[in-house]
């Protein structure tokens, strides 16, 4: 059986304020949770009264399985200037710690014209292999998240999930690895199966979306029961973050994936 966390960004959100939402999730019967990031300083995020999210989540025993790094920055576009990534990583990984979250998602950012994907994707293993270092000793995983540019990221750099695992590979740290977005791989017409069996060990956090629409589960095409066993015979057995845009209300929405992930 999975552990499901909800986004709490996108869902419950009919409960209130982040914390409340919190609340409304334990009592729907998730033990975990997933959020954007924590200051919200990137855009659609809104900033969290973190006192009041730690205690909802020590109130209900609730873990937070992961968070957005902050900011979203463009690491390949001029003048090359990194030092608010790096100065914000040590802030992220210190409410990570606070709120006891183990993972947190970091991105690409767009592509530059100006320089070979080659090139780039030996950029980002320099910029992470530096994160990495600066962040040693917190426990903290820093999860990579390739995205699609077909529909909700058109100009990002990482959208194929081998390039996040060659980025993985060439940082080579138990504390890196990727974010296998079911949603993301699927609008790009990756293979699954194929996918997951390169990317072996390094996936790090999963998450999901239905696709066409990015809904909640049974709103696309795609086949759940499949997908999960597809996701199970990979080895992966950690948590699964619901961050979909539902169609209807939060509690009917996790209905058909809270079914097939109990006999995932």
């Amino acid at each position: 059986m999975y552990q499901l966390a909800p986004n709490i960004e996108l869902l419950f959100t009919e409960a209130g304020d982040y914390h409340d939402r919190v609340r409304a999730a334990a009592a729907a019967g998730f033990t975990a949770v997933e959020m954007w990031g924590p200051t919200g300083v990137d855009a659609p995020a809104t900033p969290k009264n973190l006192p009041a999210l730690k205690a909802a989540l020590e109130e209900t025993g609730t873990a937070l399985t992961a968070q957005l790094s902050e900011p979203r920055t463009q690491f390949m576009i001029p003048p090359w200037d990194h030092s608010e990534f790096y100065r914000k990583l040590d802030e992220g990984v210190a409410i990570a710690q606070d709120l006891g979250c183990p993972r947190i998602v970091v991105g690409s950012g767009t592509g530059f014209g100006g320089w070979k994907r080659q090139v780039q994707l030996d950029k980002l293993i320099e910029i992470y292999q530096k994160a990495i270092a600066q962040i040693d000793g917190s426990g903290i995983t820093l999860a990579l998240e390739p995205v699609n540019v077909r529909v909700d990221h058109p100009g990002s750099l990482l959208d194929r999930t081998a390039e996040a695992v060659y980025v993985a590979r060439g940082v080579d740290s138990p504390f890196f690895g990727v974010l296998y977005d079911i949603y993301h791989s699927a609008v790009e017409g990756e293979d699954m199966e194929a996918e997951l069996a390169n990317a072996g060990d390094l996936i790090a956090y999963v998450q999901l979306a239905d696709a066409p629409g990015r809904g909640e589960p049974g709103s696309g095409d795609l086949d759940w029961a499949e997908r999960l066993g597809i996701l199970r015979a990979s080895g992966y057995e950690g948590p699964i973050g619901l961050e979909y845009y539902p169609t209807r209300e939060s509690a009917a929405s996790v209905a058909l994936i809270r079914e097939l992930a109990a006999a995932a």
